[in-house]
């Protein structure tokens, strides 16, 4: 098998037939072997009976199994053992794929041996505007510098199999950040890597999604543990020193930036601020001096001081 599309699904009756439409006409322009596995994790509406029928209905493409474990790292974990491709794609099931997206990522995988081949994106919002994420090229000087820092999704990588168990990666299950420990390190377990910096994923910015809720939930704390993890990652590789500055500026836009703005709408997240500013005494207690916090504009740089001192 060439290629496994795997796919969670989480309470995704509005989306399933769409995302899997999008998968099953890039297979089409694929002349190599594929599958798709859909992973139901303990949906409640229609998603299961939805993945079912979609697997009766293209039995010899799709899979449809129920893994019972919550989270959407537990289902990515729950698939892998159960693919055949020799390369993966995590596809979110309320995004699409165009339809030259696989044949372009296996064509480069296979003419550069990568381990990994970076998919470029497009993040629509629900007004229609559209920014593009692009795909960091090895030939690019400081690519891998560039890769650290860019908030990777697993939706953004297309995945060596062997490699990927050879190397023990798991997601962090039970989390809402299960794949910040991992995604930003991978460049380090490998020199085969390429990228195809075309609009291939198009991610919609879902209100649904668990990191678009508007009310309060204590898994806003995950970030926490899964920063942790990284940082251990990094320690292991012997890469904190080489990679410092990635590293401290990771830690200060997560931690300072994306997280804060949740921390601040809600009384629980004031627990959270003070942990931020404990977790960067801990780990970078110099981290005003990182050189893409001096590089950042100046309402980005006030912002994270003012929500370091909140």
């Amino acid at each position: 098998m060439d290629i496994s599309i795997i796919i969670p699904i989480f309470n995704a009756e509005k989306y399933i037939d769409r995302c899997v439409a999008s998968v099953l006409n890039a297979l089409k322009n694929f002349e190599g072997s594929s599958e798709v596995l859909l992973i139901d994790n303990n949906s409640t509406d229609n998603s299961l009976a939805i993945a079912e029928k979609l697997a009766k209905k293209h039995p010899k493409i799709i899979r449809s199994y129920k893994c019972t474990t919550p989270g959407a790292g537990a289902a990515r974990n729950f698939a892998v053992p159960k693919a055949k491709g020799d390369y993966f794609w995590f596809i979110d099931v309320d995004d699409t794929i165009s339809e030259d997206s696989v044949a372009k990522l296996m064509a480069e995988a296979k003419k550069t041996d990568a381990d990994f081949v970076m998919v470029g994106l497009e993040k629509i919002f629900p007004d229609g505007h559209v920014d593009h994420i692009p795909a960091f090229s090895p030939t690019q000087p400081d690519f891998k510098s560039r890769f650290i820092r860019s908030e990777l999704g697993p939706v953004q990588v297309l995945i060596r199999r062997k490699w990927y168990v050879k190397c023990g990666f798991k997601f962090i299950e039970g989390v809402i950040h299960e794949d910040m420990d991992m995604m930003p390190a991978l460049i380090l377990y490998t020199d085969k890597y390429s990228a195809v910096d075309e609009p291939l994923y198009l991610y919609y910015q879902n209100p649904d999604s668990v990191l678009h809720k508007l009310e309060w939930s204590s898994h806003y704390f995950d970030i926490f543990p899964t920063l942790e993890g990284l940082y251990r990652r990094f320690d292991e590789m012997d890469a904190v020193q080489e990679y410092h500055a990635e590293l401290e500026w990771f830690f200060i836009w997560n931690l300072l930036m994306d997280s804060a703005e949740y921390y601040k709408k809600f009384p629980e997240g004031r627990d959270g601020l003070k942990r931020s500013r404990e977790m960067l005494k801990k780990y970078f207690p110099k981290w005003r001096h990182n050189k893409f916090f001096k590089n950042c504009n100046l309402k980005t740089k006030l912002k994270i001081i003012i929500n370091y001192y909140s």
